[in-house]
């Protein structure tokens, strides 16, 4: 097939694996580290998915970042958007562990050393799975600068940035109450920890016996209340509010503990009780509570952990001693109703914290682990935002992170896991100093003993991830990549990591770097399923973007969401959360990467939710064959037309304006993409390829190529050909392997990049304002689309030629629509010439009058209606309209409507019904026009 030549429809599973091979081929998307390259750079880093992950609609988002730097690389900027793979700590170790659990192993069957090349074996045949899943989305990383976060250069950063914080003072070593997760057995953040709402519990009730209390003395306990009844097995006292005279007498008293040999106080805390609620008195349990674990450091108490670090109960709960926590619950409140120690239960609505990576529920728990001090680092990170020497857009963000680096905790980095980044901490045997070195030390520091033991523990995911701007350009070493590449213009990503990675990011890139590492933060929203939730496995509305692209029926989708659950049921899950496929037969059609890269930067990036819509995917994809076909149809007559890059001379009303149409267009996605606002960039040029390029300017060629004169022709030619290659190279970004694949058809001249990827990205200055051509052209399309409305009301044959005439005052007008009248005559489907007159005289019999503007336009029906079907269609029209009269009428009439509504309603109401008369209006006279027919 001749180059030229486009097959007859569309096929991206054929085209865009060979686009993204000969990308990559051609090193497309690698940035240049020439030290003769002076242009200027952009960069973005990729935020880099887990090891353990596979693609889904979070992953696809990425889209946003690609459109934004594949723009930058057609302004002739030197990019790179930096790849790369997260290791993921708890969730990779928990899937290797998970794995062994199914072959009868534990990892410690298997020893650190044997467990972790276990893992790394695991990660190279499923880690690179989620980059190859990216290249199918088009996504024009530097991919041979992919880095994994435990890479040995990348593990030599994390060890340098830990030694100098170390040394600095700011990691330490303390004993603190953390949240523990007790099925991966390791220590969380506050931010691993996410929190259940409204779950349903109880407010259980217990006595405590007043130690050496008498009866007839009054008051001999004092009851309290709780929603976890095992851990009274670990409390220290028991809280009173000093202002609450109901337990005045029992200040400072003891409580005799009903199972442990331990008397316990009663204290006086303003800050821990609240004396409305439950009995007004709180047990205090300093070692699995933090707040009891603050109240317990006010007031100088033991804190007694009795729940190991595998959930179940310790020596510490004497006779419960080993349950496990739940079973524990149970057992501890049947012995205190054996003990006559129950005094009832009341439902309770709580919140309860659960581990991100393993979903058990989180227990606070004393430990010792390892912590940043975050106050000096949060500072500059603060005023850097504060500064504007870092935007976060949007700006509602901007409270958050204020509120949340004002009040930031230190951070505890250590986790009790083996895969990850070891602590570079050894402890001396001899004499217990710690050791912290960049290499591994042969001998103690302090004393020189060799009997050292190093720390098991690994640093949190996060710690290796907030170096990734500059760990990935070969930090700590001055790396030409560093002095060129840092700090980056732009990170792109979810506003739910803003905290995890983001802040993180600002203050280790401050402090080790001493400068922003990037400029601009963009943040997206989350995206859900079509009426708006959020996508869970549970709901079965996950979608897998490959399965947009690629096709798959909704039976193996659902089987695939929920493979337990009954067909029928997870079938009606699914159509429940996306409505519009219930319109799609059994399943999606194979919508292509284009189409669905259209749909995401479709919805502003800047919305909290996106609300993903299969039909509106569907639209795409009928976008991506509308510019197909309409290359096919150019290609006819431009196939020889090199565009010079020039501006084409025109003069011709079509062509004038549709240089003055694409400048806007033009001019908009680029602002779009500036400003962060994808959608309103992808739907200037959506807007003007298929309503303007397409649907207009195509069609008026079409008269012009097969009647006009040479001139003409050649000036349309110019045109086309102009204005199509420019439009492919603006949809790029968006699009980019339909657009590359149309683009390669086109006449080139010899200097033509090797790719569209290289080409400049179009501007204002690539089209021709021209404010005289746009309101002619308004004009000519206002009388034509009255016409052609006049056409479709009445049903008239495609083929059927219609009489038309165009009346107007404005001489003006008259002569652009004289000039026009070829477009017209075609557009219209006009019998015989159109009549161009100024107003005056009756509506000629069997002829529709209707109004554009200034202009009425008179369309000959006589002898092309069917007169029963236009009468019994005027008759159910005139009918709907009646009713809704009626109704919209008494509405008005009632007083109470008019009084109380808020006034734009009722305006809003009364322009309605004015529009239902003028519609009855042209209802009535239409059905005397149809006698006339």
């Amino acid at each position: 097939m001749p180059e030229s030549e486009l097959p007859k429809a569309y096929e991206p599973a054929s085209v865009e694996p060979r686009w993204y091979e000969f990308w990559e081929q051609h090193g497309v998307f690698n940035a240049s580290l020439d030290p003769k390259d002076t242009r200027p750079v952009y960069v973005i880093p990729m935020p880099p998915p887990n090891v353990t992950g596979s693609l889904h609609m979070g992953h696809a988002l990425y889209t946003i970042q690609d459109v934004i730097i594949r723009h930058a690389r057609m302004r002739g900027l030197n990019v790179l958007w930096q790849p790369g793979i997260d290791h993921a700590g708890i969730s990779t170790q928990v899937v290797v562990e998970r794995q062994l659990k199914r072959e009868g192993k534990t990892r410690h069957d298997l020893g650190r050393e044997a467990f972790i090349e276990r893992v790394f074996a695991w990660k190279e045949q499923s880690g690179g799975r989620i980059l190859e899943q990216m290249r199918v989305l088009g996504f024009s990383a530097d991919w041979p600068r992919q880095k994994f976060t435990m890479d040995p250069d990348m593990s030599r950063a994390v060890r340098e940035a830990f030694v100098r914080l170390y040394e600095q003072g700011l990691i330490y070593r303390a004993t603190r109450l953390v949240n523990w997760d007790v099925e991966s057995r390791t220590v969380l953040s506050d931010l691993e920890v996410e929190t259940e709402e409204n779950v349903q519990g109880e407010l259980y009730e217990f006595a405590y016996q007043v130690a050496g209390a008498d009866a007839s003395l009054g008051a001999t306990e004092l009851v309290v209340a709780t929603t976890r009844p095992e851990t009274m097995l670990g409390d220290t006292a028991v809280a009173v509010h000093p202002d609450d005279p109901r337990f005045t007498h029992l200040h400072g008293k003891k409580l005799a503990h009903p199972f442990v040999d331990r008397e316990i106080p009663v204290i006086t805390d303003p800050v821990l009780v609240d004396m409305a609620f439950g009995t007004g008195a709180v047990k205090v349990t300093p070692a699995h509570d933090f707040n009891d674990f603050a109240t317990g450091k006010r007031h100088g108490l033991a804190e007694i952990a009795v729940i190991g670090p595998n959930g179940a109960m310790n020596e510490q709960a004497g006779e419960f001693a080993g349950l496990d926590r739940f079973a524990a619950r149970k057992a501890v409140k049947k012995r205190l109703a054996e003990l006559g120690l129950a005094r009832g239960s009341k439902p309770h609505t709580m919140t309860l914290p659960r581990s991100q990576r393993t979903n058990s529920v989180v227990e606070p728990m004393i430990s010792t682990q390892w912590f940043v001090k975050m106050e000096p680092l949060a500072v500059p990170a603060l005023e850097a935002v504060r500064a504007g020497k870092t935007r976060i857009v949007p700006e509602e963000w901007v409270k958050t992170w204020e509120h949340w680096l004002t009040n930031i905790q230190d951070w505890c980095i250590s986790r009790q896991l083996w895969w990850g980044h070891q602590i570079p901490a050894f402890y001396c045997v001899s004499c217990s100093h710690v050791n912290v070195t960049r290499a591994d030390p042969t001998k103690c520091e302090k004393c020189g003993s060799a009997e050292l033991e190093r720390d098991p523990d690994v640093l949190d995911t996060w710690f290796s991830s907030g170096l990734w701007p500059f760990s990935t350009l070969g930090w700590p070493d001055k790396t030409l990549a560093l002095e060129r590449f840092y700090p980056a213009n732009d990170l792109e990503t979810g506003y739910d990591i803003l905290f995890f990675w983001v802040a993180r990011m600002l203050m280790l890139g401050l402090h080790f770097m001493g400068e922003v590492p990037f400029r601009r933060v963009l943040l997206h929203g989350m995206v859900v399923d079509e009426v708006g939730d959020k996508m869970s496995k549970v709901k079965g509305n996950t979608l897998d973007p490959l399965d947009l692209i690629q096709g798959a029926e909704f039976e193996n989708l659902v089987k695939k969401s929920l493979p337990d659950a009954p067909l029928d049921e997870a079938m009606a899950k699914f159509k429940k959360a996306y409505p519009s496929a219930a319109q799609m037969g059994k399943g999606f059609a194979a919508y292509g990467t284009d189409a669905l890269r259209l749909t995401l930067v479709s919805y502003s990036p800047q919305a909290k939710r996106i609300a993903l819509s299969p039909a509106r995917i569907d639209g795409y994809r009928r976008f991506c064959n509308k510019l197909y076909n309409a290359t096919r149809f150019a290609l006819a007559y431009v196939a020889d037309e090199a565009p010079s890059g020039a501006v084409p001379v025109a003069t011709l009303l079509q062509n004038r304006w549709i240089l003055s149409r694409f400048a806007r267009a033009v001019a908009a996605s680029t602002l779009g993409i500036e400003e962060f606002r994808l959608d309103d960039g992808s739907g200037a040029l959506y807007h003007f390829v298929w309503d303007e390029l397409c649907d207009w300017f195509l069609e008026m060629s079409k008269p012009v190529f097969a009647n006009g004169t040479d001139a003409e022709k050649a000036e349309t030619r110019a045109v086309l050909a102009h204005v199509l290659e420019g439009s492919l190279r603006a949809l790029h970004p968006y699009a980019p392997f339909v657009t590359e694949e149309l683009w390669q058809r086109l006449p080139r001249p010899a200097s033509r990049p090797v790719s569209l990827a290289l080409a400049p990205y179009p501007g204002a200055a690539d089209g021709r304002a021209d404010a005289a051509a746009e309101r002619d052209m308004a004009l000519l399309m206002s009388a034509v689309g009255v016409a052609r409305t006049t056409r479709s009301e009445n049903e008239l044959h495609p083929t059927a030629k219609v009489p038309l005439e165009l009346r107007t005052a404005d001489a003006h007008a008259r002569a652009v629509l004289k000039a026009e009248a070829r477009a017209i005559e075609f557009l219209v489907g006009t019998a015989g010439p159109v009549v161009i007159a100024e107003p005056g005289g009756a509506r000629p019999a069997g002829t529709v009058l209707d109004v554009a503007g200034d202009v009425e336009v008179l369309v000959g029906l006589r002898g092309l209606v069917d007169k029963a079907r236009a009468a019994e269609r005027s008759a159910r029209a005139l009918k709907a309209v009646e009713k809704d009269i009626v109704i919209m009428t008494k509405r008005l009439e009632n007083k109470n409507f008019v009084a109380n509504a808020p006034p734009e309603v009722v305006t809003e109401a009364r322009a309605q019904l004015a529009q239902l008369e003028r519609q009855r209006a042209r209802l009535l006279e239409a059905r005397k026009l149809i006698e006339e027919l």
